[in-house]
């Protein structure tokens, strides 16, 4: 074996090349995907990187079937002039799961790290283990969760959608439950620019208010929680159906650079909680 591999706290693993310089491509996929599997986070740092998009496109076409969005097969997430979403924002994103306005749910993610941010800066890409969550969640709280249906409606330049989905639900092809949740934004952490609209059914006011108090603290409980703290040429794979993510605030017009890449599941994830999409 030409590479080390190490656990993650609280999960998730790392694969490191054992001599330098070294290719992704000494590891074999299959191998990569049943570390996947049952760590729900891969991290593969030490190992040359992808000098293009079509680089990296061509390398995640071997993990399946990539997602295409308007603007191609890499979205580039770096930090604009004048953004008109917060995608493109130095601000903080709040936990949410991809695909949830598309018609196809991936279940893959895969990050490159083209320049990361400067010490100090922030800037970590945040994940929530969502089985884990549940685990260890009170009878009360999950009772107080399987109540709710949230409706979530969101434009920007790549699709207008709206979607209803249940905040604990079953994953899409194993016999386990899951969370699936657009977190809110906290206003005390700034303008966040295009917000999308939501909608929580199922319960009381008064419910309400635990009810987003305690899924925050089930979901950055630290035995729930990994925040990622990039390094140049990092590349993590991600489980979009187990996880939910977010992203901490990082200074303006620090070298944030990353690469992201959406794979599709196989057989391919219909987005079952679509209600409207253009």
């Amino acid at each position: 074996m030409h590479y080390n591999i190490t656990r993650l706290d609280p999960f998730g693993v790392m694969v490191e090349p054992i001599a330098q310089p070294a290719s992704v491509q000494i590891i074999d996929i299959e191998a990569l995907r049943a570390l996947f599997k049952i760590h729900q986070l891969v991290l593969l740092r030490g190992f040359d990187s992808f000098a293009t998009n079509d680089d990296l496109a061509t390398y995640c076409e071997q993990w399946g079937d990539i997602s295409i969005w308007p603007f191609g097969k890499v979205l580039e997430l770096v930090q604009q002039d004048k953004p008109d979403d917060h995608i493109f924002d130095n601000n903080y994103m709040p936990m949410h799961w991809d695909g949830m306005y598309r018609p196809q749910v991936p279940e893959y993610q895969i990050f490159q790290c083209v320049s990361a941010p400067e010490t100090g800066h922030g800037g970590r890409t945040t994940f929530s283990h969502t089985v884990l969550a549940l685990e260890y969640a009170s009878e009360t709280e999950i009772a107080l969760w399987e109540k709710i249906t949230a409706t979530y409606e969101r434009e920007m330049a790549f699709y207008n959608s709206r979607t209803t989905s249940l905040i604990i639900t079953q994953h899409p092809y194993l016999n386990h439950a899951v969370i699936r949740y657009n977190e809110p934004h906290l206003e005390e952490k700034g303008v966040f620019i295009n917000p999308s609209n939501m909608a929580f059914s199922g319960i009381t006011e008064t419910e309400s208010q635990e009810f987003h108090a305690s899924l925050r603290a089930s979901l950055y409980d630290p035995r729930c929680f990994y925040a990622h703290e990039w390094q140049t040429g990092d590349l993590v794979i991600s489980d979009n159906f187990n996880l939910l993510h977010g992203r901490e605030a990082f200074t303006s017009n620090t070298p944030r650079h990353l690469r992201r890449v959406h794979i599709n599941a196989n057989p391919v994830f219909e987005n079952p909680n679509l209600e409207s999409y253009q």
